[in-house]
């Protein structure tokens, strides 16, 4: 496999659980707006080397987790703000343009989590 994105998680928002309590995550790199860093896992920002398509692998501590959907602006918000949602419904079509969809049930997020993407 060929890691397209790769990061680490550098600090977790005092809310951030609420989402992933929902099988949410909400990425940010650092400097996230005052109004979504509580809810956000800051990220080291790191652009992608290639397109996120659908059959490439999220993969997270090591745990892969196959990516059923890729909102419209994904790309271009993890390379610009680091700001996605991962979604971990496996829906087959993308809710927001910003959102990127797997399968599978939400692991725990720690500071220094490692978070890549694999084609």
């Amino acid at each position: 496999m060929t890691s397209i994105f790769n990061t680490t998680v550098e600090a977790i928002g005092g809310e951030a659980d609420t989402f992933a309590a929902q099988g949410m995550y909400i990425l940010y790199g650092a400097g996230a707006p005052p109004e979504l860093a509580d809810f956000c896992y800051t990220i080291q920002l790191v652009p992608t080397t290639a397109d996120i398509v659908v059959g490439q692998k999220l993969v997270i501590n090591g745990v892969e987790f196959p990516i059923t959907a890729v909102g419209d602006v994904v790309r271009k918000n993890l390379d610009g703000l680091g700001h996605i949602t991962i979604n971990f419904d496996g829906a087959a079509e993308a809710a927001l343009d910003g959102t990127l969809h797997v399968s599978g049930t939400a692991p725990e997020l720690k500071v220094g989590s490692t978070i890549s993407i694999e084609a």
